[in-house]
């Protein structure tokens, strides 16, 4: 699935993050940021659907302390 966001970010960047964060403050900063220039918008769109991957990742993951108990 990220795979796919990641191309739709880079193509169609509003609508990775409308995927990602419904029609919220973020859905509406990359729109005008891609209605400027393309590329802010997909700069952006990246950010988020990358950002949302990587905090999933992290916190999916125990501690050592954790997994040591």
């Amino acid at each position: 699935m990220t795979i796919l966001l990641i191309i739709v970010a880079i193509l169609l960047p509003p609508l990775a993050v409308a995927v990602r964060e419904q029609l919220g403050v973020q859905f509406w900063l990359n729109l005008v940021l891609t209605l400027i220039g393309w590329v802010p918008g997909v700069i952006h769109a990246l950010y988020i659907v990358l950002r949302r991957k990587y905090e999933a990742d992290t916190y999916a993951q125990p501690r050592r302390a954790e997994r040591a108990a």
